[in-house]
């Protein structure tokens, strides 16, 4: 039984429509921004395997960061215990966040981290005897698949199921250019009704509704509107963190701060699984007690994993290397020259880029998750030696941030080649 016969038979695949869809990629191995399938054919990984390959693959320095960590210790509780490399690796973030954020607690993925952060707040204010545990977000948000997290996301295709069980939030219009001043009226609207709990953002680029890019003026805007009503401010920045929009985090372009931070994806180079929670110590504060009810009772089987910790430091030690950031600077200018380019097609539009971030949608009479320009274009660049996966009508380039001049001209001539043809 061949590798897709038995994947057939065993597994089920996320964001898949089973019945329709046709053989999976047989990928067996991966190195650098290559991905190399069964029959020896090799793919550019251009969008960095979901969003979480920073160094590319196999870097020999994760590797060895795994081995040496397996060799002391695999994995152990971490409820009322502690090791060295989760410390290392609490302290190092801490370092790299605004002063107000200091505090870090562990979980497993960005769905997580998002949950956890929205559980701090609502029993932050239980703590001190307020009810207060509505949120706002924005109209197109994606901050994960656990039930708070999409109740907290865009409302409709990805979710419709579970609607009935999600609890109430309130949406914002998106920030567009041209409208920044109504959706900030509009916040002021909300917020004089109700007294919320929280404010959820990913910050500057809603990744899963399209690479949707809006501006830092916007959110410090935003946020200083909901400070001003008490609400506390959750950074998603599962997707923007990590160099990916050319700075450490989304959140290093904005004047105001947050109140909470998500991390994962590149958290660990892309290479484990890891979510972290970064709270303020105003937060942490509410939550000590001769009460153990009002402490945080919540935890994972592998929080703190000793081999992701490590992980996730070794990610950090190469983020310490200028060689990182040349490379982030080199990719995003080699995106803005590209951008300029797609200017060119009739059929382009709302080209826009952040960091290492390039989006276009292919117009349509509305964008559209379900367009079957996705398909088209996947099979089209596979042919290419590429592995692209838009989102609908969406095209959106982020590699990791290795890849070479020649690698990065090897996609844009693949796109390139898929606009002519159209």
């Amino acid at each position: 039984m061949s590798l897709s016969e038995k994947d057939r038979k065993y597994v089920w695949h996320p964001f898949t429509q089973h019945f329709t869809i046709g053989e999976p990629l047989e990928i067996i191995s991966a190195k650098g921004v290559y991905l190399y399938d069964s029959q020896g054919r090799s793919y550019i990984d251009a969008n960095s395997s979901w969003w979480v390959n920073t160094h590319g693959h196999g870097h020999p320095h994760i590797g060895k960061a795994i081995s040496q960590q397996f060799q002391e210790m695999d994995h152990i509780v971490f409820a009322g215990a502690t090791h060295p490399k989760a410390v290392e690796l609490a302290s190092r973030i801490v370092a790299l966040m605004p002063n107000n954020l200091e505090k870090v607690f562990f979980s497993d993925n960005g769905s997580t981290a998002v949950e956890i952060a929205m559980k701090m707040v609502i029993q932050y204010f239980y703590n001190q005897g307020k009810k207060r545990n509505k949120f706002i977000a924005i109209n197109g948000s994606y901050h994960g698949d656990t039930f708070g997290a999409m109740s907290v996301g865009q409302r409709g295709y990805f979710n419709k199921p579970f609607e009935s069980l999600f609890f109430d939030t309130t949406y914002i219009d998106f920030p567009e250019k041209d409208n920044e001043e109504y959706v900030l009226n509009q916040v002021k609207a909300f917020l004089e009704k109700e007294n919320y709990a929280g404010l959820v953002v990913e910050p500057l680029v809603q990744g899963a509704a399209g690479m949707r890019m809006y501006s830092a003026y916007f959110l410090d805007e935003l946020i200083k509107l909901s400070r001003q009503k008490g609400l506390k401010i959750i950074f998603d920045e599962v997707m923007t963190g990590f160099g990916r929009t050319g700075k450490m985090f989304a959140m290093d372009y904005c004047h105001e701060k947050p109140d909470l931070v998500a991390l994962s994806k590149g958290l660990t180079a892309g290479v484990m699984a890891l979510g972290l929670t970064v709270a303020s110590n105003e937060i942490y504060e509410a939550f000590l007690s001769d009460d153990i009810g009002k402490a945080l009772l919540h935890g994972h089987s592998f929080t703190a994993n000793p081999i992701a910790c490590a992980v996730a430091c070794a990610n950090l030690d190469l983020f310490e290397d200028k060689e990182t950031w040349e490379n982030i600077k080199r990719l995003s200018s080699w995106h803005q020259m590209f951008q300029k380019e797609l200017t060119d097609y009739h059929f382009v539009e709302k080209v826009r880029q952040r960091g290492t971030i390039l989006a276009f949608n292919i117009k349509q009479t509305e964008d559209s998750y379900f367009s079957d320009i996705k398909t088209r274009i996947y099979h089209f660049l596979l042919k290419k030696g590429v592995l692209l996966r838009p989102l609908g009508n969406v095209i959106f380039f982020n590699p990791p941030y290795s890849i070479s001049k020649e690698e990065y001209n090897q996609v844009k001539t693949g796109i390139i080649e898929f606009l002519n043809q159209l």
